[in-house]
């Protein structure tokens, strides 16, 4: 007999714990909810994002980068011309250079590609260029003779493997964190939105407020 009480209470507080959410609903400013939707469908027209921008800039330094580290090494050999058709028309894949500088061409078509040009939101692109990258120095470090060359045959490929795995760690800790949680924040504005509209109808006109007519008095 003393059960019925305590469910009445339990379904009493689980309506009284569901009066924040409505009262958080009612304090919701439909103005605000508007602007940041307006911002995000904004930021969204431009096609990209600030922190992906920042990302595709990344991947053109690590082109522009590699490039002039191995345009430097070609001055060093004894001059661009004499050593490009060595390392390019006499290719050998123990001595040269050039392949490193394909590899830079190879990350930064495939990702401003895939993360640019169609605005992919996975890490497969990337984990893809990382792996090639990874695998093709560790094998010219250990099959080539690059060591016994000076400084560059450290250099190069030292730098060109950082490179790569740096903007492994920026696109997977930064851009598609970041951009998932501004669409997450953009659905909860956008349900938010609704739901203030739905509770706050539209603003009375001053026509339909009116004021009674004076009444006689005594009556």
């Amino acid at each position: 007999m003393n059960r019925v009480p305590g469910d009445t209470e339990n379904a009493h507080s689980s309506s009284v714990e569901s009066c924040p959410s409505l009262r958080d609903v009612h304090s919701i400013n439909p103005a605000q909810l508007m602007a940041r939707i307006e911002s995000y469908e904004g930021r969204e027209k431009k096609g990209i994002s600030d922190v992906r921008r920042t990302f595709c800039l990344f991947v053109t330094f690590d082109l522009l980068f590699i490039t002039l580290l191995w345009i430097i090494e070609l001055n060093v050999k004894g001059g661009i011309e004499t050593t490009l058709e060595k390392e390019v028309l006499q290719y050998d894949y123990s001595s040269s250079y050039f392949d490193i500088f394909l590899l830079a061409v190879f990350r930064f078509k495939v990702l401003i590609l895939a993360y640019a040009m169609c605005r992919l939101r996975h890490w497969w692109a990337i984990a893809f260029t990382t792996a090639v990258t990874s695998a093709f120095l560790l094998a010219k470090v250990i099959i080539s003779q690059l060591f016994s060359q000076g400084a560059f045959g450290y250099v190069l490929p030292i730098i060109s493997f950082i490179l790569a795995w740096i903007e492994t760690w920026f696109l997977d800790f930064k851009v598609l964190p970041q951009e998932a949680e501004e669409e997450n924040r953009f659905l909860i504005a956008q349900d938010a939105s609704e739901r203030a509209a739905l509770l706050h109808p539209g603003v009375l006109s001053d026509g339909q407020f009116y004021s009674p007519p004076e009444s006689v008095a005594g009556n």
